[in-house]
């Protein structure tokens, strides 16, 4: 069952009737089964968009939106009841529940596709639909386009535009509604604690994965999994952004990087904390820690409606810049350096993304050459970090630190909340917390 109430996919599905208009049809199909290997499937993951419309959790499913259709205007297409697979699998959808469980005006067998497809096309101009994004749907899209063309019913119109439905759901998703805010803050919550517990029960000899093993165990417990490969990296591995081999030993004096979140009722968190592996900072650990802890606050307080979506970044380049000209790492004029972005070989990514149902969600960032200003209800990452690999031109005190701090934040009426403010981010309370006992 889906933690977001079948009501509000159906207030969803309304939105989308209302946006492609009367003279068109929309269709989305579920994503296909994955296999991993030989026989073996990967765990179902509805594609999010299709979930975010439908609260279907099967594959093999369908939904049309069919504006003023006398028959009903959402339509799920799905598998019928099959006992036998349901002694093997498990429960099925059904169209019955299709329509008592998730609100759709009428549903029908999935092997039903190719006859009624074409009738719900029939007099319509436009067909929307995920074009572009698998190939073979994409052709049975035209399939059923040109049966239209050629059947024998009376006044027999063809659809004659094809059109990406993408943009129209990216542009719904960005804004939150009080439900997905709630996973969402669930999520962080997960996550939170999952992080404290690493931070607890890490020491040096351990290696990556055991933490990885504390992260997986705990979110687990919580009826939860991970919203992405958890990156564990100790000591330079910490360097490598997206380093996910999770298999060395964690050694007395490196720090360790995590970025790990959890993902509840599909609704994604996304926390990144860096750490010592023998629960205290070295001074320069600390020293370049504390920069990045002061470009995560500069830039978190530029989240609040009206700011621009680079405004965040700025805010963190300027104050990593001169923390690293502080410390001799960068060598200049600030604003040349800034212009220059010399502070790239030390941070050089984005200070965040879009958060929602995929870890990054989908929306955009900028429109015709200018960034995407900042509204109520929509959650983004504040994620500065600095990079300093082992062969970095640096005194080698600095060589080999990597370190990320990342938060979820929503941008509320007045300003920001930080969805994952349970994890601390300061030196001093992450220290108090390794001194404790497990």
């Amino acid at each position: 069952m889906s933690i977001i109430k079948a009501s509000e996919f159906k207030k969803r599905r309304k939105q989308i009737a209302k946006i492609i208009g009367a003279d068109s049809i929309a269709i989305i199909k579920a994503k296909d089964v994955c296999i991993r290997n030989g026989d073996a499937d990967y765990k179902y993951r509805p594609d999010s968009h299709y979930y975010y419309l439908t609260g279907c959790h099967e594959a093999d499913s369908l939904m049309v939106i069919c504006p003023d259709n006398e028959a009903g205007e959402d339509i799920l297409f799905c598998r019928e009841i099959d006992l036998n697979n349901v002694i093997w699998n498990g429960p099925m959808l059904g169209s019955d529940a299709a329509k008592e469980d998730l609100e759709f005006d009428c549903s029908y067998d999935i092997k039903s596709l190719d006859n009624i497809i074409p009738q719900l096309m029939n007099g319509r101009d436009k067909v929307y639909f995920m074009l572009g994004e698998d190939t073979d749907f994409d052709k049975k899209i035209v399939q059923w386009t040109n049966k239209v063309k050629k059947n024998k019913w009376a006044k027999s119109q063809a659809p004659h535009e094809l059109i990406a439905l993408k943009s129209f759901l990216d542009d719904m998703r960005v804004y939150k509604s009080k439900d997905e805010i709630r996973c969402m803050q669930k999520a962080a919550d997960i996550a939170a604690a999952a992080h404290i517990q690493m931070m607890k029960v890490c020491k040096p000899g351990l290696f990556e994965y055991n933490l990885n093993a504390e992260f997986l165990k705990s979110i687990t417990n919580e009826n939860s999994q991970a919203s992405y490969l958890p990156i564990i990296g100790g000591g330079s591995n910490a360097c490598i952004l997206h380093y996910i081999n999770n298999n060395h030993e964690l050694k007395n004096g490196d720090l360790v990087l995590i970025d790990a979140g959890a993902e509840y009722g599909y609704y994604a968190s996304d926390i990144t904390r860096t750490f010592p592996v023998n629960g205290q900072y070295s001074k320069e650990q600390a020293e370049l820690y504390n920069i990045v802890l002061a470009a995560h606050t500069a830039a978190v307080n530029k989240v609040e409606p009206g700011n621009h979506w680079n405004e965040p970044h700025e805010a963190a380049v300027r104050v990593i810049t001169q923390g690293l000209l502080d410390l001799g790492l960068l060598k200049g004029d600030f604003e040349t350096l800034i212009k220059g972005q010399s502070y790239a070989h030390f941070y050089m990514h984005k200070t965040g993304h879009w958060l929602g149902l995929d870890v990054h969600d989908c929306g955009e960032y900028s429109i015709d050459g200018l960034w995407v200003e900042l509204e109520a209800n929509m959650v983004l990452t504040i994620e500065p970090g600095i990079y300093i690999g082992d062969n970095a031109k640096v005194p080698s005190k600095y060589k080999g630190i990597g370190i990320r701090i990342e938060d979820d934040v929503l941008v509320t009426k007045n300003g920001h909340k930080i969805l994952s403010n349970k994890v601390p981010r300061t030196i001093k309370e992450i220290e108090a917390i390794m001194r404790k006992p497990v």
